[in-house]
């Protein structure tokens, strides 16, 4: 019978002194934990669960099967990693505080933006420019919509849209991703400025992408989505998400360094909304912290996402704000190092509010004795 092992952050504090010490901080970031589920699955079942702390850790693990106990150990080893800066271009990216990732969408068909920004590239300029000026970090510069029911593109059309604002984010001085599932695109984008790539399908839709990363050195995210066709929401059935799609990022990371991808280059996504129902897109917000246990930096998507209308009486993608921010600082109480938002000042305001108070929270207990 096979056997698995997940450890899941389940217990968070203001700061190690409110626990005397006996709480870990998160994958290097403003999220501290102290309290921890241990799983062991069995055939695809959970067997058994315990519950542990920093101090009890180790008597813990050692009750596990020898057949996952390393997996165990080096699970535990990577909820407390830090994670090193990105370098992007002439910008160094911090990973140990939540950063925002800007969306620029260049298609004909967003569900957000309607397309404006393809039709009126001087309006997409002023956009980047605009995101970028509010606090983002990195754009994020997508051709291709990958909404449920929407129809692949040619990779020709697609370079065709993305290379001229990737080139016009470039010189303004902005860190660029692509958003791209194809290799060709991958390829002309970087060579047009980009700094790192985002694939949606997670190396799963174009056998060429992980040899064109590989070969760049760049950074890339790579996301979970069942599908692995043209239609990536294809097949989202699931025993238990959280788990499943645990395994799958993980096969995923694995493919992506066996071809060459250097594991420091590479970040996470769960892929919330893609082949996940309402209840599969919370499970996962809920569990992000576990994923710190796979030892890769997590970006965190759900912005204007079908999650937030579902939960908001239907409300229309232009008026999911306040959601969207929710799940924003959600993913940074989960210790996220990065969440990709359409509505950039409001989330970098949010952001900021939320350090500052967690920075207040390391020095809140400064009077207590000893």
């Amino acid at each position: 019978m096979t056997s698995s092992v997940y450890i899941r952050p389940i217990g968070f504090v203001p700061g190690p002194q409110s626990e005397h010490g006996n709480a870990v901080r998160l994958a290097g970031g403003m999220v501290y934990a102290s309290r921890f589920a241990v799983i062991l699955r069995e055939g695809g079942r959970v067997a058994e669960r315990w519950l542990a702390a920093p101090d009890t850790m180790a008597q813990v693990l050692g009750e596990l099967p020898d057949s996952v106990g390393a997996e165990a150990e080096a699970q535990w080893a990577n909820l407390t990693l830090a994670h090193p800066p990105l370098a992007l271009g002439g910008r160094t990216i911090r990973l140990d505080q939540p950063q925002v990732m800007g969306i620029l969408n260049v298609t004909p068909d967003s569900f957000s933006d309607g397309g404006k920004f393809l039709a009126d590239r001087e309006a997409g300029r002023a956009h980047a420019a605009a995101m970028l000026e509010a606090g983002a970090a990195i754009l994020d510069i997508g051709g291709e919509s990958t909404r449920p029911g929407a129809k692949a593109l040619w990779e020709g059309d697609e370079i065709e849209r993305v290379v001229p604002a990737v080139e016009a984010c470039a010189a303004m001085g902005a860190a660029v991703s692509i958003d791209t599932r194809k290799a060709a695109v991958m390829e002309a984008a970087l060579a047009a400025g980009a700094h790192m790539v985002n694939d949606v399908s997670g190396f799963a839709h174009d056998p060429r992408a992980a040899e064109v990363v590989a070969r760049a050195g760049c950074p890339v995210v790579l996301m979970h989505a069942p599908g692995t066709g043209d239609d990536l929401h294809e097949g989202g059935d699931y025993d238990s998400v959280v788990f499943d799609v645990f395994d799958a990022l993980r096969e995923r990371r694995d493919a992506a360094v066996a071809a060459g991808v250097d594991p420091a280059n590479i970040m996470l996504d769960v892929g919330i909304g893609f082949g996940k129902a309402l209840s599969h897109s919370l499970a996962l917000v809920n569990a992000l912290p576990m994923f710190h246990a796979l030892g890769h930096p997590l970006l965190f998507g759900a912005s204007r996402k079908r999650v937030v209308g579902a939960l908001s009486n239907e409300a229309p993608v232009e008026q999911r704000l306040g959601g969207s921010v929710t799940l924003a600082v959600k993913g940074m109480d989960a210790g996220v190092q990065m969440v990709r938002v359409h509505d950039v000042p409001e989330t970098v305001q949010a952001r900021n509010v939320w350090r500052g108070l967690r920075d207040a929270a390391l020095t809140d207990f400064s009077d207590l004795p000893g």
